[in-house]
């Protein structure tokens, strides 16, 4: 029962580590990424976080009368942390094209998953509000701080892995991944949307993976 129950309030965060990538898009992204991607998303993103956090504030209060985040507007903010999702994959190099704008658009190679929970704690509610800076925050961004000096090493170092032979270093994907989904576990959690306290960790949740690997 007890298995059964976490399954079905875990966030799955998917990049597709392609069989090889373009050198020529890598070097348009890198040298011109923040005026093509990041300027036009970000534009859109910041008025559409300004409605998500409008919804967050009116959710709250909602969790709090009847411990149920409001369907519609949970739907809203994962279709908004796809959107996300699709432009930090973009910037980290890890997924070649260029990310769709839209609330409702798909993008091969990037999946995130965030099941609706059913049922929201009142009282962990207060806790996030009130201590959420010293237990979640403080510890965590702690320790993302080193994390964040692996990334921008492995940022570099995969950016000349991929202009010489054309492949992402699997492993640095995984933990350039693992650190995208680590920051998406702290946000979903302080937005809350979901009860489960984010793991110190990015790696992707047992019951996440049986992939092709797991099927052996």
């Amino acid at each position: 029962m007890g298995a059964s129950s976490s399954i079905t309030n875990i966030m799955k965060l998917n990049i597709k580590l392609q069989e090889r990538y373009s050198r020529g898009e890598l070097l348009l992204r890198t040298f011109f990424g923040p005026l093509y991607i990041l300027l036009p998303h970000s534009f859109i993103l910041m008025f559409i976080s300004l409605w998500s956090s409008i919804l967050t504030f009116i959710s709250f209060w909602a969790i709090l009368f009847t411990g149920r985040y409001p369907k519609s507007f949970f739907d809203f903010q994962v279709k908004m942390y796809r959107w996300n999702a699709r432009v930090n994959a973009s910037l980290f190099n890890l997924v070649d094209g260029y990310p769709p704008f839209g609330l409702d658009a798909q993008w091969e190679g990037v999946e995130l998953d965030i099941p609706y929970p059913e049922k929201l704690s009142r009282g962990l509610l207060i806790v996030k509000v009130l201590f959420g800076f010293i237990y979640v925050i403080l510890p965590h961004i702690l320790i993302l701080y080193f994390v964040m000096i692996g990334v921008v090493v492995i940022n570099f170092l995969s950016f000349w892995a991929v202009l010489f032979t054309g492949k992402f270093p699997a492993s640095w994907h995984r933990f350039l991944t693992g650190f995208l989904r680590w920051s998406m576990r702290i946000n979903l959690y302080m937005g809350f949307m979901t009860d489960q306290y984010p793991p110190f960790n990015g790696r992707p949740d047992e019951v996440e993976a049986p992939s092709a690997e797991g099927a052996e």
